[in-house]
């Protein structure tokens, strides 16, 4: 376990640079969750560290495997200076335990819904879960473990969380290049949706 985030955090270095702040939160019944911060000109990306630990297992599975099944860790990048997202630390570690707590698998596509704002006064209390391969490169680990994949966060209001839910993911992201929405933007409104 202590190897695999090793090399997670090894390589969220090597691509995002040196962190200048983390933060730890202990869940009761799951391993400990970090949250990095790293500041690029005016992007703050916020990565989890601890979800790649074990391999997310198949909630109807009888017995979790140790060391097959998908692993990932989340990114979310936001304008800096905009808003107070440094509260986002501990609301990323809820979605980054949720594979142990709630026994869910998080893939692309998916919608994570914490039922609070992100960050105080914020537009958003869900993500849409991107693909990964963009901005942080997969990390293949030994075989038989999966690689861990960096899959991007992208904050929904809840006019688009509910749009989401009837039209799919695609759609909303189709919704979103086509009206040049600047997802990183921690104050955007909705996009229209009619």
């Amino acid at each position: 376990m202590g190897d695999v985030l090793a090399q997670v955090e090894a390589r969220l270095r090597t691509t995002l640079g040196e962190p200048d702040a983390r933060a730890a939160v202990t869940f009761l019944g799951t391993d400990r969750m970090e949250v990095l911060r790293f500041v690029d000109g005016d992007i703050v990306r916020y990565a989890t560290l601890g979800m790649s630990a074990q391999p997310m297992a198949d909630p109807t599975a009888v017995l979790a495997d140790p060391v097959k099944g998908p692993r990932a860790e989340l990114v979310l990048s936001v304008r800096s200076g905009l808003a107070d997202t440094d509260k986002v630390l501990r609301p990323l570690a809820v979605l980054a335990a949720s594979p142990q707590v709630e026994g869910v698998i998080v893939a692309p596509g998916a919608s994570l819904d914490l039922g609070e704002p992100l960050w105080p006064g914020a537009p958003f209390s869900s993500v849409l879960v991107a693909e990964s391969g963009g901005l942080v490169e997969d990390l293949e680990l030994d075989d038989p473990m999966d690689p861990v994949r960096f899959l991007p966060l992208l904050p929904m209001t809840p006019n688009e969380a509910a749009w989401k839910r009837v039209k799919g993911a695609q759609e909303l992201q189709e919704r979103w290049l086509s009206h040049g929405t600047d997802l990183r933007d921690p104050l955007r409104t909705s996009v229209p949706l009619d």
